[in-house]
């Protein structure tokens, strides 16, 4: 089988196309032909050794797929062969087919698009995750979100709504800012790019408080970190949450540890890919409730560009650049 290949450490333009056996199905785990992977920051980092988890090479990226079951290992009674499926891998998901534990697997309904499967599981799960079990968001919230155009910054901000809250988006243009309110924001803000010097990060916190009032923000999505940290974490309303998702500017953030001491607030840490893990029965909830959500029309997959296999190192560039808006998908025919 074709598959996307990492053989050393790099960015995207070290990334090569080439085969691999196809899997088995081992007892416990499916396997499932590829029709579209979703293209996360993930991918960028783990590449290039920068990720929590470093798989042997040769190996592929891709965290999340969407596709068809193949074959099915002794065990397995959730799926069946035939099934559409969408599954999160941690890698391995841009190739043609992939092996994956059963348990890993949701069934998806027949009319949604094989690119919006596969842009549906991190971001929305991610997000789901953040904000009603580490922010424990609740209606009349107000709730900030920078990077609020990328693909886990709209799914926050479609379920932010969906939850009852008042959603301010922070972007880096107004195009972006645009795309989120019509994703459902009902204020927007936008931001310079770093870096910032101490009169750059004071500016850039007022912008924040002016956008969340008096007030401040009872939960900040945080999924972009660097000197944009600081000044959100100086909008938190008294015993906020402060949710660090990721650094998409690329710098992990220092805190001064007196802040949350003054507001009584939180830093909540979201490692979304390790709840799947250690909590599966709350997994299978939440991915149920996201289903229903889609169905209901509250959230879908913004998916701004496709790339085929062939085209999967462009497809990471493009989210490297942080020009993207919404999800990046890979297809694979």
């Amino acid at each position: 089988m074709k598959a996307v290949l990492s053989k050393q450490i790099g960015g995207p333009e070290t990334l090569e196309l080439g085969e691999l056996p196809s899997p088995e199905a081992k007892p416990g785990h499916a396997v499932i032909d590829v029709k579209a992977c979703g293209v996360n920051f993930p991918d960028v980092l783990i590449i290039e050794d920068k990720y929590q988890f470093k798989p042997q090479r040769p190996f592929s990226p891709g965290g999340e797929v969407a596709g068809i079951v193949t074959a099915v290992g002794e065990g397995v009674t959730n799926v069946q062969v035939g099934d559409r499926v969408l599954g999160n891998t941690g890698w391995g998901g841009m190739a043609e087919e992939i092996a994956l534990p059963a348990a890993k697997l949701v069934k998806v309904p027949e009319k949604m698009p094989w690119d919006e499967a596969a842009a549906f599981i991190m971001t929305y799960g991610t997000s789901h995750y953040a904000l009603k079990r580490r922010g424990h968001l609740k209606p009349g919230h107000t709730l900030l979100v920078l990077g609020a155009a990328g693909g886990v910054g709209l799914a926050a901000v479609e379920l932010g709504k969906a939850m009852g809250a008042r959603v301010i988006a922070a972007c880096s243009t107004q195009e972006k800012v645009d795309l989120a309110k019509k994703h459902g924001a009902d204020e927007g803000v936008v931001y310079g790019r770093g870096p910032f010097d101490r009169d750059g990060q004071k500016q850039l916190a007022e912008l924040f408080k002016t956008a969340c009032g008096p007030k401040g923000a009872d939960v900040i999505y945080d999924a972009v970190g660097g000197d944009y940290a600081e000044p959100a974490f100086r909008t938190i309303a008294w015993e906020g949450r402060y949710l660090v998702i990721g650094f998409a500017a690329g710098d992990i953030p220092r805190l001064p540890l007196n802040l949350p001491l003054l507001k009584g607030a939180d830093i909540v840490g979201v490692f979304w890919g390790a709840f799947t893990n250690n909590e599966p029965a709350n997994y299978r909830a939440d991915v149920e409730e996201l289903l229903e959500l889609y169905s209901q029309g509250k959230i879908r997959p913004h998916v701004s560009e496709t790339f085929p296999l062939d085209k999967a190192a462009d497809a990471i560039t493009h989210l490297a650049s942080r020009k993207a808006m919404g999800k990046v998908v890979v297809t694979i025919d």
